[in-house]
């Protein structure tokens, strides 16, 4: 409990995204009312109709797996990022990142009238990719690998996943947010603090012993 009180203290943007997200997926599995209202239709947001629906699709999931995985992923990434940021920054950064990883999917399925998207995965891959910015040699734990990976080795990896993975069509997932939303959350970050790009620099370089 104390643990939960001083996210709360020290980091009230990310703990009320982690709440509002996961109360509002939670009511949206037993309401296809809602569903319908919140999830993203590229069709229509480019003829100008539901365009709010940018954000809200990213307070919906297709499922509890895929709850479960986005806000896993948040919760090791996001209270970490909103102290190294501030508070308006990285509200900002999430935002931006939810609604900017979408439009690339707008674009390219404008004319998709059955096409529909919903997830936070786009702004949450922003979140990972602005931490990573800040902490490069961090060590990653991924489900089923027994030993750590740097951060930036996983973010490497990533995205040439989402390529790979977009391009091939592969599950029934939204991999450009995913692209999109990591590249967004990097272009935020240093636009927000120039001095991260020298830094992530100098962290790389001593771990790696080059002076």
């Amino acid at each position: 409990m104390d643990d939960i009180l001083i996210a709360i203290r020290d980091t009230p943007v990310a703990a009320a995204i982690f709440v509002i997200t996961l109360a509002i997926s939670l009511l949206a599995f037993n309401s296809d009312e809602l569903y319908e209202r919140f999830i993203l239709h590229p069709y229509s947001v480019a003829q100008g109709k539901r365009v709010y629906t940018l954000v809200t699709s990213g307070l919906i999931h297709k499922d509890l797996p895929h709850l479960f995985f986005n806000m896993f992923s948040y919760y090791f990434f996001a209270f970490q990022l909103e102290r190294f940021m501030g508070h308006w920054q990285f509200g900002m950064l999430y935002v931006a990142c939810l609604i900017l990883s979408d439009l690339p999917t707008v674009v390219k399925h404008k004319n998709d009238y059955w096409y529909h998207s919903l997830g936070a995965s786009g702004a949450i891959s922003g979140v990972v990719f602005g931490f990573i910015m800040f902490s490069p040699m961090r060590d990653f734990y991924l489900m089923f690998i027994p030993v750590p990976i740097p951060a930036i080795v996983f973010g490497v990896l990533y995205l040439i996943y989402c390529v790979y993975a977009s391009r091939r069509g592969i599950g029934n997932i939204n991999h450009d947010a995913h692209f999109y939303g990591a590249v967004c959350g990097i272009i935020i970050t240093i636009s927000l603090y120039p001095m991260v790009v020298p830094s992530f620099f100098l962290i790389l370089r001593n771990h790696l012993g080059l002076h």
